[in-house]
């Protein structure tokens, strides 16, 4: 990709932006480095592994990175065979430490979550746990070694307790037996010896060595001569500890050398796991959604924001360009937003292309472009004596250079700069050439003759940016096939000039000229209205499609319910059957023993007719629980249009089609169409209880039984969305107009997960946070449809 687009564009700001998300500074340097991937397949990689990054913080919040450092000068210090300092092997541990709490946070998952690039990336780390404890045992801080590191270092430090212990009872007796010649009866330390404050005057009085003397010169430092043997020793322990401590931090730092290719591969998959994560925030703090990439130059920026602009002022538009179109032309008045547009479209495509979510809404598409070519904003140099035109057409003319079928090319103010017929002549003829080489172009203007040119032209249209002529403001909103209008008249009559004057004007321009610009008037109040409701429309299809959806599922679960249950009831049935059987016959035999002591051929032949009886029956049992309930008469013919009871779902149905060579037909249960054979029907019939138990259930369902709030506290995201998912149903069915969803504070976790699932339900029309009084941020006030 070239420079030139990624700066025009501010490529440089996302990342600067990205960079807060980071922990580690080798995290943002990845960033830094991030730019457009050269192939498709990288792309959608990429993409995946930013939005298995959003899932996750959205379901299980941010990973352990804590204690994590860039080690890199470390790790290179380790491989040359330097020894580390302790802070340096304790960053190592810390690394390490991190690497292998990420590991075991991204595979600790709930049943079907699947993570596959990220499992995948951190499938190499290897646990070093041997290492950690090490390190962690022998070193407490940056510069602290702990007295267990070794066996000798603990008695070297116990010794000079000991000797420190000895010396200072010593001196303290020495303070009583010189009180008098000292500055003060206290004693001090000088390069690790101790000594005696002694006035100046005294000094042949104490018998030593001197070490220093006071800035005012009245006290001199005298270390007492029964004192430099103890000084000595402590001394010597001293550099036997200094020498011991070196030798636990070599050891340490020949276990990082000798797994130093671990380590390595460790803290690479860390850092990039930390870039990725950043990715994730950043997407996540954006309200952002991973889009389709296409490979035909189309795309479909759906509710698309510029995201540099402060999200409360930026305007959503839908930008594209499908079917058999390869440019845009848009016109507008100045500060409209036609340049905001241009770099909308542009950066999100780099942003995508980078691998990063971007703020659309879902099911939004970019396309995979080799080349992005901005020509947008005043480069006019005066070291290289470049007026503003020549500038641009020096870009230009590199665009024309290099761009093909795999190129996005945006122009801003396309020919300005000079006459405005030549520079209008330059532009079309820019545009057709372009056009020719399925270049897919954005282009701004100024110029009619441009609007004409789209108007004409097979696979170039025009657009606009809408300006309110009331307020005098421009609304941002971008419509597209719709040229722009030139408002000059009426923002000038607006803004006070003269009637006369404005008609003067009018009087200059042809008559075919002002019915075009009134049609241009026209067509985008009419254009506006049918993308309102289209909007409308495929909004209301989509929820129709989702509740249908939903609806459908929930008959499928309860039909599986039901079927498990008659099976249940079914192999209950006959186990006791089976029992009984078993219990006649253990009785028959029994009356058998009985025959044979001397019972009648009358009493045994009624014996048997009985016995035949009792089995008789019992079979009679069993077979009929391998019978179908018919609970009504069999259908043979049926009508469209005619109702009919279906048993399984014990409910009245309406046959909407005629049964095919199997016996399948359609039939409408209450919202949902569903197929059934002709063999599950009854004739309907009126059922009084049936009646009766419907009229309960229709009573039972009203909005004192239903409560006005739900307590999703204490639950996980999961849970919590499943549970406020049915009572959302239950509240909407039962007639509430509005409710509250107690979530809670905390970490902001929940929080955003209602507030995510309130953008898409297709109850909800509206949400927001309690204010003072309701509960405040802890709490989500819904209104429904």
């Amino acid at each position: 990709m070239n420079e030139r687009a990624l700066r025009v564009l501010e490529f440089d700001k996302i990342k600067e932006h990205m960079k807060k998300y980071a922990v580690s500074k080798a995290g943002k340097d990845y960033i830094g480095e991030l730019k457009p991937y050269e192939n498709s397949y990288l792309v959608k990689e990429h993409l995946d592994e930013t939005e298995e990054a959003y899932n996750i913080l959205f379901k299980k919040g941010a990973p352990p990175f804590s204690g994590l450092y860039d080690v890199r000068e470390t790790l290179v210090k380790a491989s040359k065979g330097m020894t580390l300092l302790p802070g340096e092997l304790l960053r190592s541990a810390n690394l390490l430490r991190c690497a292998r709490n990420i590991k075991s946070f991204i595979f600790s998952k709930e049943e079907g979550e699947k993570y596959r690039i990220l499992e995948n990336l951190t499938m190499g780390i290897v646990s070093l746990k041997h290492i950690e404890d090490e390190i962690y045992n022998a070193i407490i801080g940056e510069d602290e070694i702990s007295d267990k590191a070794s066996k000798d270092l603990f008695l070297i430090r116990r010794s000079i307790k000991e000797k420190n212990a000895s010396i200072k009872g010593k001196i303290n007796s020495l303070i009583k037996s010189y009180s008098q010649y000292l500055q003060e009866d206290i004693y001090t330390v000088r390069g690790d010896r101790y000594v005696l404050p002694v006035k100046i005057e005294y000094k042949g009085q104490v018998q030593g060595l001197v070490h220093d003397q006071s800035s005012s010169g009245a006290t001199l430092f005298i270390e007492p001569i029964s004192l430099v043997t103890l000084n000595n020793e402590i001394r010597e322990m001293k550099l036997k500890e200094k020498a011991e401590i070196e030798k636990i931090l070599s050891v340490l730092s020949l276990k990082i050398q000798d797994n130093i290719d671990l380590i390595k591969v460790n803290a690479k998959i860390i850092w990039e796991v930390d870039f990725i994560f950043a990715k994730g925030k950043y997407a996540y703090d954006l309200n952002a959604f991973k889009p389709q990439v296409r490979m035909d130059g189309r795309f479909n920026l759906i509710s698309a924001k510029h995201p540099l602009i402060d999200p409360k002022e930026v305007v959503a538009n839908n930008i594209y360009i499908e079917d058999d179109i390869n440019g845009v032309i848009i016109t507008g008045p100045n500060t409209g937003g036609k340049t905001v547009t241009l770099k909308t479209v542009g950066l999100l495509h780099l942003m995508a292309l980078s691998g990063l979510m971007i703020p659309v809404s879902d099911e939004s598409s970019v396309s995979f472009y080799k080349e992005i070519f901005a020509d947008i904003g005043d480069e006019q140099s005066i070291e290289q004596s470049l007026s503003t035109f020549s500038s641009h057409m020096t870009n230009i003319v590199k665009i024309i250079d290099e761009a093909d079928k795999d190129s996005l090319v945006l122009f801003d103010e396309l020919g300005a700069g000079t006459d405005p017929t030549e520079g209008a002549a330059l532009a079309v003829s820019i545009l057709e050439n372009l056009k020719k080489r399925n270049c897919k172009i954005f282009a701004t203007t100024h110029y009619s003759e441009l609007k004409a040119y789209a108007i004409k032209m097979d696979g170039i249209v025009n657009a606009s940016v809408e300006f309110n002529v009331e307020s005098l403001r421009p609304t941002y909103k971008l419509l597209i096939g719709i040229p722009g209008k030139s408002n000059a008249f009426e923002i000038s009559k607006k803004l006070g000039l003269p009637d006369y004057i404005i008609e003067e004007a009018r009087k200059g321009i042809s008559e075919e000229t002002l019915k075009f610009e009134d049609l241009i008037q026209d067509l985008q109040s009419q254009s506006i209205k049918s993308q309102r409701d289209a909007i409308f429309a495929e909004k209301a299809k989509r929820e129709a499609l989702a509740l249908k959806d939903k609806y459908e599922d929930k008959l499928n679960n309860l039909q599986n319910v039901r079927d498990r249950e008659q099976m249940k009831a079914n192999e209950e049935a006959k186990e006791i059957i089976l029992k009984a059987k078993e219990e006649a016959d253990s009785i028959l035999k029994e009356i058998r023993k009985l025959e044979k002591m001397g019972y009648s051929n009358d009493v045994r032949q009624k014996l048997e007719e009985e016995r035949l009886k009792l089995k008789n029956e019992l079979n009679k049992k069993e077979k009929d629980l391998l019978k179908v309930d018919e609970d009504g008469e069999i259908l043979e013919k049926v009508r469209e249009g005619e109702e009919a009871f279906l048993p399984k779902f014990n409910t009245n149905v309406v046959i909407l089609s005629k049964p095919d060579n199997k016996g399948d037909l359609q039939v409408q249960a209450g919202i949902m169409k569903i197929s059934v054979n002709i063999k599950d029907l009854r004739k309907n019939k009126s059922n009084k209880k049936q009646k009766k138990a419907n009229a309960k259930r229709e009573a039972k369902l009203n909005i004192s039984s239903i409560s006005s709030s739900i307590d999703l506290r204490g639950m996980d995201s999961e849970e919590a969305l499943y549970n406020l998912d049915k009572y959302l149903d239950d509240a909407y069915l039962g007639g509430l107009g509005e409710v509250t969803i107690i979530h809670g504070k905390g970490t902001g976790v929940l929080k955003n997960a209602v507030t995510l699932m309130m953008r898409k339900h297709p109850h909800v029309k509206k949400s927001r946070l309690g204010e003072f009084g309701e509960g405040g941020d802890g709490v989500t006030v819904v209104e429904f449809k």
